[in-house]
């Protein structure tokens, strides 16, 4: 989550034949979104943190009796975190409310965003995801010729 103070998650995907982003497989992955919910929470822990809301650490599953299940992962985690609907005693705990109207604390957040490269632009019709394949059979052709 943290780079060199920068602040920021960076989910890569792989665009190959080993790709399953877009399948779902329980060997593999238990429900796909969940790394993405994961690093978003990791972005509203860190702004709740930087505000002063008292919440727990997103890591600290177990400590509160959750647990990874196999097929829907830390999804009950995941769901009373972002409800504030963790039992801790005669008090529920979580993100507060607020956390989701209020921008990052802090202006640095902000200085080392800039535009994705062309590269990862995805295909908008059916046009340029029949290209987008073309494209990788010929990359791929042209690397097993080397």
């Amino acid at each position: 989550m943290d780079y060199y103070g920068i602040g920021f998650s960076n989910i890569r995907l792989p665009n190959d034949s080993k790709s399953y982003i877009y399948k779902y497989n329980s060997n593999v992955n238990t429900f796909p979104e969940e790394v993405f919910l994961h690093e978003f929470l990791h972005s509203l822990e860190r702004n709740a943190k930087e505000y002063g809301y008292e919440r727990p650490e997103l890591h600290d599953y177990e400590k509160y009796g959750y647990k990874n299940e196999r097929l829907i992962g830390q999804k009950t985690w995941y769901t009373d975190y972002m409800n504030k609907n963790i039992k801790v005693q005669s008090e529920k705990i979580g993100l507060p409310e607020e956390i989701y109207t209020l921008k990052p604390a802090k202006n640095s957040n902000f200085k080392y965003s800039y535009q994705m490269e062309e590269e990862f632009k995805q295909p908008e019709n059916i046009i340029e995801e029949i290209k987008e394949i073309i494209d990788n059979l010929i990359k791929k052709l042209k690397g097993q010729k080397n």
